[in-house]
């Protein structure tokens, strides 16, 4: 496994980039969003991841670049999305290049989610918190997998809650009575990917 611990604690500019980026993105696609309610459903909580990385980075808790690079992803699609709603992004290079008839923005997005993985395996093993290799890689995917699900529940409460108009939009299923299910697939096949770029890394290492 890779030593972090030297990389984790000293003072990182790529971090900070990635902050001062988000927060500029943030403040454009503020302006003018496409539903206000759902804007602000969006972009809640990933405020809240932001201001927790933020905590974490003061108090010392620091991430290697990959680990900040792989968490952004989310972070500012999230944002964009929250702008346009995810099934209104404009994404037809992507869902053409694939022969995608739906807008599949929304399916990147939770893909990205799954990244999360990485960070989590590489605190973990920083601080040798769990001594089966087998458990180390099982932990973060069922985190993200929990995640992926309490997330689905959230958003089917908004929707049922909501206006139609607005818990649609949040929604975002596009008329696809699998969307839930498709999305929790896309999460923790993200996650997969995250763990085997850690594995392939911390051999190199």
């Amino acid at each position: 496994m890779p030593d972090l611990t030297a990389t984790a604690l000293r003072p990182m500019w790529f971090p900070k980039l990635l902050l001062a980026a988000y927060l500029l993105l943030f403040a454009v696609l503020a302006i003018n969003p496409h539903e206000r309610g759902t804007w602000v459903a969006e972009n809640l909580p990933i405020v809240l991841i932001v201001t927790a990385l933020v905590v974490l980075y003061l108090r010392g808790v620091r991430f290697s670049n990959t680990a900040y690079a792989l968490m952004s992803a989310l972070i500012f699609l999230h944002t964009v999305g929250g702008h346009y709603t995810f099934e209104r992004v404009p994404f037809d290079w992507f869902n053409n290049l694939f022969g995608f008839k739906r807008n599949m923005y929304d399916r990147v997005a939770h893909f990205s989610v799954g990244f999360y993985a990485y960070p989590i395996i590489e605190l973990t093993d920083r601080r040798n918190l769990i001594r089966s290799r087998f458990i180390s890689y099982l932990f973060p995917l069922c985190v993200i997998g929990f995640v992926a699900m309490a997330y689905e529940v959230i958003e089917w409460l908004y929707a049922d809650l909501s206006d139609p108009a607005a818990g649609a939009a949040f929604l975002g299923s596009q008329g696809d009575i699998w969307d839930a299910q498709k999305d929790m697939l896309a999460d923790t096949s993200g996650a997969v990917t995250a763990l085997v770029l850690y594995a392939l890394l911390s051999r190199k290492k």
